[in-house]
């Protein structure tokens, strides 16, 4: 049996987002915005979503932004975090901490999986798309949103820059994070049908790098990598990075970017209901002629 995959440290992860849990309503901007364009996804499906699951829930962000949009009329939440999940259960629904890693839920339990802006933190995100597979019903829905390899791009350059020239070397500081070209194939993989993962960038701006740090520690997402350097960053590999960000990316009015990108994920449950592609080779029209003649339809051939 494969040794499993251990990238993050989740233990340290609880640890961070108990520690954030109580300061969380001040820094919860990023996670907001994600709930409400996630909100916005589900909005744009004609359907109803009687039992749904929110994955990751934080102190209940996601739950406060839905209300009964979707048709939702039982909501589980639930976090890594006890603390986080015993924050979100004060809006009275049912509420439990669970590691998105091994979903305590019995098959086809949900109409609806929804996550904001926690699955970047799971180890085996393949292993953990199957639960979630598993736990739906048929013809269940999958929507989530995720942190992608584009944030804190300017983060990541000032430590690295600040690292090699004060320590001579680089350590894992900021978190690997999912590309947007591999989401559809891993849906895919997961046993999951009609796959769609798209890409947005949202860029917050500061008037310091200090006050990013603060929201990511108040956010509870400071690196848990498990492969990071031991011990606190040198305070000269610190300031060389704080010092490099602004003369790299401060605007004209000396504010400084960080850039956030949120993939998003859509993807249902296999169903005989769904529509399925034509097989290979059905249409009776070549591709030639439709690029030539964009009105020109595809017929599948019949008999």
């Amino acid at each position: 049996m494969a040794d499993p995959i251990t990238i993050f440290d989740r233990s340290l992860l609880r640890k961070r987002r108990d520690r954030a849990a109580k300061a969380f309503p001040s820094h919860d901007f990023l996670v907001r915005e994600a709930a409400e364009r996630l909100a916005d996804r589900l909005d744009d499906v004609t359907r109803r979503f009687p039992v749904a699951l929110d994955l990751g829930c934080h102190t209940g962000e996601l739950g406060q932004t839905l209300g009964k949009r979707g048709g939702i009329e039982t909501l589980v939440q639930c976090d890594l975090s006890p603390a986080m999940a015993g924050r979100a259960a004060r809006s009275g629904r049912i509420t439990l901490a669970a590691d998105e890693e091994w979903l305590p839920f019995a098959d086809d339990s949900f109409d609806l999986v929804l996550s904001c802006l926690s699955l970047h933190w799971v180890n085996d995100l393949p292993g953990t798309l199957v639960q979630i597979r598993r736990v739906l019903k048929p013809d269940g829905l999958f929507l989530a949103v995720m942190l992608g390899g584009d944030t804190l791009m300017e983060l990541r350059q000032a430590l690295a820059d600040a690292e090699i020239s004060v320590e001579g070397g680089l350590s894992p500081r900021v978190s690997p994070m999912a590309e947007v070209r591999d989401l559809g194939g891993l849906l895919q993989r997961a046993g999951f049908a009609l796959p769609v993962a798209d890409s947005e960038h949202l860029t917050v701006s500061y008037a310091d790098p200090m006050s990013l740090l603060a929201d990511l520690r108040g956010m509870g997402e400071t690196n848990a990598v498990a492969q990071q350097r031991k011990g606190l960053t040198r305070r000269a590999t610190l300031f060389t990075a704080l010092a490099r960000y602004p003369e790299r990316f401060a605007d004209s009015t000396g504010r400084m970017p960080a850039t956030f990108q949120l993939l998003t994920m859509t993807a249902w449950k296999p169903h005989p209901s769904q529509p399925k592609p034509l097989a290979p080779g059905s249409a009776q029209t070549s591709l030639v002629t439709a690029l030539n003649n964009p009105c020109a339809p595809l017929r599948p051939q019949t008999d």
